[in-house]
């Protein structure tokens, strides 16, 4: 299981800022305190605001405020189950999207809503970019707090324009150059299957999928998979132009275990046959103390707050990281993910 590296910021009381008129008949925008702006904080100016309506005439505005601040949590607007969330889902995205090629447990809930990862509950989850690996990937992620947890289990979030800030020049500068590569075993009983992986037992169709979107395969005994693909490490945002550090290295490293599943994967496996590891784009290690500092950065800029029931977070998938944090009671936190952008429209030339 992915961890996430410890000392994020917490955010309490709201800060407000200007808004126009218009809008502050409506809603009040604010932050959760002054030396953080992400996420900006929706709440309503009065009661019974039919959240899915009203953001339908907000299309502009909407934008803007997710490119300048990578995020925002709407929060106290009556918002009670999943049809609510699909709702607002569909009035704010163009093309809403499945979780394919994915590599964390997931329970689809209805069309394409899914559950959080369903990794057990004492496990933290390391910050990353949704599906930062593939090809194409989601620049909108959404998250609806049904139930929060009994304590902790906030889902920590990150800039990360700023993330890319704190990384030294020379440790840029090698992923630059060199990208990162990603290499997964399916199939060998950690982990998803590849059935579950590419949605199809058919071996034809995951060979032609994999061409398709650049990823070399092997077919290995006992049903497995093995593949590996390179991917660029930082992206430009295709609207913005800015540069973010956007990848799954560290994420996916064997180093980024929890200490007793890193133990038992070792034990168990080899190095090429561990279920995910990493390595610079020329099949290189990466060294531990630029693995270190990748984590460092992300925990420099994580800044994480308390769920409240009814909350929903919306976040541009380019521009801000997210993980979850261990916790006991139940949780269910629901998430869905929309317009679809690709590296041909992000990638740095």
């Amino acid at each position: 299981m992915r961890h996430m590296s410890s000392g994020p910021k917490s955010l309490a009381g709201i800060k407000r800022k200007a808004l126009t008129v218009s809008q502050s008949q409506f809603v009040k925008e604010g932050f959760l305190r002054d030396d953080e702006q992400l996420p900006l904080v929706i709440t309503p100016q009065i009661e019974g605001i039919d959240l899915s309506t009203w953001i339908t005439d907000q299309a502009d505005w909407l934008k803007a405020n997710l490119r300048r601040y990578g995020g925002v949590l709407f929060r106290g607007f009556p918002l009670f189950n999943l049809e609510d969330f699909n709702l607002f889902i569909k009035n704010t995205s163009v093309e809403i999207m499945d979780y394919h090629e994915g590599a964390s447990p997931r329970t689809r809930l209805r069309e394409n809503i899914y559950t959080s990862t369903d990794y057990p509950a004492e496990y933290r989850i390391l910050l990353h970019n949704e599906l930062s690996y593939r090809h194409v990937f989601p620049q909108q992620i959404f998250f609806f707090c049904l139930t929060p947890a009994l304590e902790h289990g906030e889902t920590p979030i990150a800039d990360v324009r700023k993330v890319l800030e704190y990384i030294s020049p020379k440790t840029r500068e090698m992923f630059i150059q060199k990208g990162w590569k990603l290499v997964r075993n399916l199939g060998s009983g950690f982990g998803l299957a590849w059935q579950d992986v590419y949605h199809t037992d058919n071996k034809a169709e995951v060979e032609t999928y994999c061409r398709q979107h650049g990823i070399s395969f092997e077919w290995k005994e006992g049903d497995r998979l093995r593949t590996s693909h390179i991917r660029p490490s930082i992206a430009r945002h295709p609207q913005t132009g800015e540069i973010v550090w956007f990848n799954h290295a560290a994420f996916f490293h064997v180093s980024s275990l929890e200490p007793g599943v890193r133990k038992a994967l070792t034990a168990e496996f080899s190095e090429q046959d561990l279920p995910t590891n990493t390595y610079y784009g020329d099949g290189s290690s990466i060294e531990p103390e630029v693995l270190d500092e990748l984590r460092a950065a992300y925990n420099r800029a994580t800044v994480t707050f308390p769920w409240q029931q009814g909350d929903l977070l919306m976040l541009d998938n380019i521009l801000a990281a997210h993980g979850r944090a261990a916790f006991t009671g139940k949780r269910k936190i629901l998430v869905g993910m929309s317009n679809p952008c690709s590296w041909d429209q992000t990638e740095v030339k």
